[in-house]
């Protein structure tokens, strides 16, 4: 899984328009040109074929006009026939369907064990992250990850393996030593996990794929399949393959794909929208994917990212699950999660009325209760329902010992706590000595009945998650007045 949109969908990627050139009618001395598929442009060829027609059939009834108007006719009937294929409706299905998740951690923690046993008596499947392999002049080297194969089998879940591809621009070639080497490591693995005790539901190949290279890529994933057979084998496919004909075959070789659709696009400044996956255009992607007609999954997001610029705006790069990246001075960070109530409402969508070949659905990635910009667990089991989840904060307040209160924020809700929460506490007695702010609140209000504790609202990494619950201050009264608590916001 990549994470810059760039970095799937390269700058040397041409728009597709299907059928071009599609005849020249030179006996008659007729040149049909360049023909775009879209809009206006189909029905004024179109036009432009009744008028071809029209005059082939006033300049008589010789043979190279016969051939000419035939030939027209012909054309003409193709491209009706495309453009219903490709504008109608896939056939549709509705119900619940199966959900799987990533497991995309490189190192298997105990927190790591500890989340796929929770999660998998409500997932149908884990596809965990089996080997990395880079492509630098041509010669390839492996990364092996060591999945618990113990942990994985006592899951009682189908488990995928997925073998990740750096980038690679060519040669293709069937046969190739390339190809041989990508294919020993597939099988390689699957030798690996079933003495592990597990046996691969498939092999998934995740490779940032140039648009221009998908029919190269086709052959990589022959030469894969007829290695691992019979374990089926799917790839990861962008949204911005679907136009090209090179990915139907590339579909068709594999047999089914996983579409993804996340991915981070290079923001313009600090203020520009972005967003991990934008919810419409997810939608139009699973339409243009129904009309392939080959069986395919969908990849949805639920981690994070945070963003850096430098005093200018310009952007530097991201920092995502992990130690936070060493940015230096005068550097403005700004957080991008995924948006789980628009998640939950894709999976209600696709639950009334989906594309029959839509066949599941699989999230990236996995929570572990040590992520920082990945979601906990309550707020994916509710977007996996098609409840949108949200927080439930609740302020709190303990007494350790004799006129000291301390200020608690409890989250009982599905989602994150936002940022911006703000803690009002109140006294109608009482004088108060101290007061201060921790865990990374202010301060921000004082006077003689009350005190307000405010969190930070744009700091990257702030969070409260669900079940969890943070001291965010403190009151030392000269005595025992009574105090309460509010959250204002």
């Amino acid at each position: 899984m990549g994470w810059l949109g760039q970095e799937h969908c390269p700058r040397d990627s041409l728009e597709y328009s299907p059928g071009q050139k599609y005849r020249k009618a030179t006996a008659a001395g007729l040149h049909i040109g360049h023909v775009g598929m879209k809009g206006a442009g189909v029905a004024g060829w179109l036009s432009g074929c009744l008028a071809a027609l029209a005059s082939v059939r006033g300049r008589g009834r010789g043979r190279g006009a016969r051939l000419a108007f035939w030939g027209i006719v012909t054309a003409a009937a193709a491209v009706g026939l495309f453009v219903v294929l490709v504008s109608s409706p896939a056939p549709a299905a509705g119900g619940a369907m199966p959900q799987e998740a990533y497991v995309w951690q490189r190192s298997w923690r105990p927190a790591v064990r500890e989340a796929l046993a929770r999660a998998a008596p409500r997932m149908d499947g884990f596809t965990c992250l089996a080997a990395e392999v880079q492509i630098r002049n041509g010669r390839p080297t492996a990364i092996r990850v060591l999945p618990d194969w113990p942990a994985l089998a006592a899951a009682g879940r189908p488990v995928g393996l997925a073998l990740r591809i750096g980038p690679y621009r060519g040669p293709f070639a069937e046969g190739d030593a390339l190809a041989d080497f990508l294919a020993g490591q597939a099988a390689e693995l699957l030798r690996e996990a079933r003495a592990g005790g597990v046996q691969p539901a498939e092999l998934q190949v995740d490779f940032d794929c140039a648009e221009s290279d998908l029919d190269g890529y086709r052959r990589w994933v022959q030469a894969i399949r007829e290695r691992v057979a019979p374990v089926p084998v799917t790839v990861t496919a962008l949204p911005c393959w679907l136009k090209h004909r090179s990915f139907a075959r590339l579909a068709a070789e594999a047999g089914g794909y996983v579409l993804q659709v996340h991915s981070l696009e290079r923001p313009r400044s600090p203020e520009a929208d972005a967003v991990l996956c934008d919810a419409d255009s997810a939608r139009r992607a699973v339409e243009s994917a129904g009309r392939i007609g080959v069986p395919f999954r969908v990849a949805l997001p639920t981690y994070g990212y945070v963003m850096a610029f430098d005093r200018g705006g310009r952007f530097l790069g991201v920092s995502a699950e992990g130690p936070m990246a060493a940015w230096g001075p005068d550097v403005r960070l700004r957080e991008l999660r995924a948006d789980p109530a628009a998640m939950a409402g894709l999976v209600r969508d696709w639950t009334e009325s989906r594309p029959a070949c839509m066949t599941g659905l699989i999230w990236y990635r996995l929570p572990v209760e040590s992520d920082v910009l990945n979601w906990r667990w309550p707020t994916l089991a509710a977007a996996m329902a098609g409840r949108a989840p949200v927080a439930s904060l609740k302020a709190e307040l303990g007494r350790p010992e004799k006129g000291l209160v301390e200020v608690v924020l409890a989250n009982a809700g599905e989602a994150d706590g936002p940022p911006g929460a703000v803690v009002q506490v109140r006294w109608s007695a009482g004088e108060l000595l101290a007061a201060d702010a921790i865990g990374g609140f202010d301060l921000s209000g004082r006077n003689a009945s009350s005190a307000t504790f405010s969190s930070p609202t744009g700091a990257a990494r702030w969070r409260l998650a669900p079940g969890q619950s943070r001291a965010i201050g403190w009151l030392r009264f000269a005595g025992e007045p009574e105090v309460k608590a509010d959250v204002a916001r």
